[in-house]
């Protein structure tokens, strides 16, 4: 339960966690997440008993030393908190409370805590590897003048007079509206969000392949018409993921964009939109190609990751281009399904300008640390030529949708994914990962001609690098080394491999190809 207070920028609030014992050993304390300044009042054991605690920086040491517990037995531990949480400056970037009003000066407010984690403003093992198995609860108490809406479906709106006293502004002297909002499945914590404002909603459904899937939209009410019309994209964008990668994630709670003060985030079954009812990124094209300005940029993106992030997380923040590596990629995927396949190689080369090469997109474990912003754009591209090594699309498709099945709300490694598609595809890709994720260089591919033999070899890489590369579809996949290998063409395939085609090849590949 939180209960913000708007004037003051505090919250209040109360959280409830299930612990399942896994292990007997070391039971003499327990810790939990919060970070400062927020105040623990409170910490109750199963309803009944006061447990001792020490708040020490942003985590919670609980005594558990006069109560033991058998293995697979559960307990509750019930905070009752409070306090001023960090409010975000550059959200959803930096992360933290969103004190926003709207364009008529009323209370416009949610979270964005990525990265800066849940604790940030509530008790929880702060820990993406750990989701809750059985989903949560979200009750949010605000003035009746106001709508809260979180994660899931509505289970309960209840309102309540909040007796008056001096010291209370005007919005808090307000009769009080309960809402309760019911997560099913396991949900990370950084994606329970509390999003509040003079909301409407706008409700349809859509035949998916696991049936009927409600479709709800939470918008500032002043918005409904632009709502109605920019959210028009939902459908074609279900119908292109799930063709691509399966059934949505989680049916049972539905699928909502939610209006935010911030330009959007993947809250997981309430996705966070702030993208001004335009396409694009904000009215603009991150490709440069000219496809990018057909579709929203946050109703295609954010969603994606309901598969990727949200449905398949990994264990550490180090590991994140699982989740922005595929899900930038998915913007690939619905250019390609909708306006074809040039359009998507057209888009994701385009995409190539935004890569660093600053530092290795994998980030250092261990230690919240979540490496380059090449996981977007440079893990897009090397997935991309994956897909044209592998030279078959629906193979590909196919491998996509088993992903998801394999791994369905599961935590996962770097090295758990990796693996998995280098056994779907059959391809020796370990030097392909380890080249793109693991350093910053971009491999170059030299090559010449001697009669119908090809020469290549890869420069600019990483010790015994290799990766197949096909230069166009009907032509057959080569597998270029760090040292100069010879492939012979033969009559029905020496016409796709001239010069001009080679050097069309960077469009398919992230390699650099020097010019004749």
């Amino acid at each position: 339960m939180v209960k913000p207070d708007f004037e003051k920028k505090e919250i209040e609030g109360e959280v409830t966690i299930t612990c399942k014992v896994v292990k007997t050993e070391n039971q003499n304390f327990i810790q939990i997440d919060l970070q400062e300044p927020l105040i623990i009042d409170h910490l109750i054991l199963n309803v009944k008993t006061k447990l001792k605690f020490e708040q020490k920086g942003n985590v919670c040491q609980i005594d558990l030393e006069d109560n033991k517990f058998e293995l697979n037995s559960k307990f509750k531990l019930h905070f009752i908190y409070h306090g001023k949480p960090r409010e975000a400056i550059r959200a959803p970037w930096d992360g933290g409370w969103v004190w926003s009003k709207d364009k008529l000066g009323r209370p416009f407010v949610s979270v964005a805590c990525q990265g800066l984690g849940a604790s940030s403003w509530y008790p929880c093992k702060d820990y993406q590897g750990d989701e809750p198995d059985n989903g949560a609860n979200l009750t949010i108490i605000v003035p009746d003048s106001l709508v809260a809406v979180g994660n899931g479906n509505l289970i309960s709106k209840v309102k309540s007079q909040n007796p008056k006293t001096e010291q209370q502004t005007t919005l808090n002297t307000q009769p009080q509206t309960v809402y309760t909002w019911y997560v099913k499945n396991p949900i990370n914590n950084y994606n329970i969000i509390p999003s509040i404002g003079n909301y409407i909603n706008i409700s349809d459904t859509f035949q998916g392949e696991k049936g009927i899937l409600d479709l709800n939209y939470w918008v500032l009410d002043y918005n409904k018409e632009k709502a109605e019309e920019q959210f028009q994209q939902v459908k074609p964008m279900l119908k292109a993921f799930e063709y691509w990668f399966g059934p949505y994630p989680f049916y049972e709670d539905g699928y909502k964009l939610v209006e935010a003060p911030h330009l959007g985030m993947e809250h997981q079954s309430a996705i966070a939109y702030g993208n001004n009812y335009m396409n694009g990124y904000r009215g603009r094209d991150l490709s440069g190609s000219g496809w990018g300005l057909k579709w929203d940029f946050i109703i295609i993106h954010e969603s994606g990751h309901e598969w990727f992030a949200n449905s398949i997380t990994t264990k550490d923040i180090a590991d994140m281009w699982v989740h922005e590596g595929f899900t930038n990629y998915s913007e690939v995927l619905f250019t390609d399904f909708f306006y074809g396949k040039e359009a998507g190689n057209d888009y994701c080369y385009g995409l190539r300008k935004n890569i660093a090469n600053d530092k290795p997109i994998i980030g250092v474990y261990g230690v919240n640390n979540e490496g380059s912003g090449d996981m977007y754009y440079k893990a897009s591209n090397m997935i991309h030529g994956i897909r044209n090594a592998l030279n078959d699309d629906e193979k590909f498709r196919q491998m996509l949708r088993k992903m998801n099945q394999v791994f369905y709300h599961q935590t996962v490694t770097t090295q758990q994914i990796e693996q998995f598609l280098i056994e779907e595809t059959g391809l020796d890709l370990q030097k392909t990962f380890d080249q793109y994720l693991r350093t910053t260089q971009i491999p170059t591919l030299e090559y010449y001609f001697k009669g119908r033999r090809l020469f290549t070899r890869f420069t600019n890489c990483i010790d015994d690098f290799t990766m197949p590369i096909t230069i166009l579809p009907k032509a057959k996949t080569i597998t270029p080394i760090t040292k100069w290998k010879k492939n012979r063409l033969n009559k029905k395939n020496k016409e796709w491999f001239t010069k001009e085609h080679i050097e069309r090849l960077y469009l398919l590949n992230l390699v650099n190809v020097p010019k004749p």
